[in-house]
């Protein structure tokens, strides 16, 4: 890639935080976003002594209408900011049936509208210059909805649908769109008492889920996942998504529920 400035979510610690290191280490200005301002003027000091690059930092809630609102203006108006990583969203709900109702509001608010407000804020700047990059962070649960909790795959599968079709959008006119999807990675999202109940071949570190997502940044890929073997599978699974297109939407029910056409 070309030298950019990112605007990095969620980049206090964890995946913003090697995001924005990885970043800077290859040349490029960054605006970090996230609550704890402390924490990142302290990453913002490192980078910048290390790497020489410009680095913002903003403190915001992205949960909360009025941070959001402050980083769409942000993205809409500053013209530097060519490239954007939405890495900011919590999980940990628990069981739906004893679920705390404003925690899974919280929830879809940061995993899943901060990420479309800040896509749509960016997004008419970059396809009318033709470049720019849009990483948007979701997960492998969005692929396997039944295999962890209610809410959390619910919004990364969003995320993952949004990412498809901003490419099929924005990709025609030379912006760059990414998903990608970790697996279990050792992030604070995950307590280290958590982490000891799974198996270690399963647990990913942060750096290393990084490094292979900017590989697959830079292979081309429009969906990455770190830990898929052979990309072949995830291309079968579209294949056969795909494959059921035609018989999607037709005038007529299937026969399998008995039901007469209607005169």
């Amino acid at each position: 890639m070309t030298k950019q400035t990112f605007l990095v979510t969620g980049a206090s610690d964890g995946i913003g935080a090697i995001y924005a290191d990885r970043l800077a280490r290859r040349g490029h200005d960054l605006v970090l976003v996230a609550r704890r301002a402390d924490k990142l003027a302290e990453l913002a000091d490192r980078l910048h002594a290390e790497t020489g690059v410009t680095v913002d930092v903003v403190s915001a809630d992205l949960a909360k209408i009025e941070d959001l609102a402050r980083i769409e203006a942000r993205l809409r108006d500053d013209a530097a900011i060519t490239g954007l990583v939405n890495n900011a969203g919590i999980a940990n709900e628990g069981s739906i049936l004893d679920a705390d109702p404003d925690y899974l509001s919280g929830m879809i608010d940061l995993n899943v509208r901060a990420v479309t407000r800040l896509s749509a804020a960016i997004a008419p700047r970059l396809a009318a210059a033709g470049t720019g990059t849009i990483v948007n962070i979701t997960s492998v649960t969005a692929l396997m909805p039944d295999g962890f909790t209610a809410v959390y795959p619910a919004t990364k599968a969003y995320v993952l649908a949004f990412t498809e079709a901003l490419q099929a959008e924005l990709g025609p006119k030379g912006v760059r769109v990414q998903a990608v999807l970790p697996g279990i990675t050792r992030t604070a999202i995950w307590t280290e008492e958590k982490l000891a109940t799974l198996p270690a071949h399963m647990v990913m570190l942060v750096d290393e889920m990084v490094d292979a997502a900017l590989a697959g940044l830079d292979l081309g890929e429009t969906i990455t996942i770190p830990a898929l073997p052979d990309m072949a599978a995830y291309t079968a699974y579209i294949a056969a998504r795909a494959a059921l297109r035609p018989n999607l939407s037709l005038a007529h029910a299937a026969p399998r529920y008995g039901v007469a056409a209607a005169v």
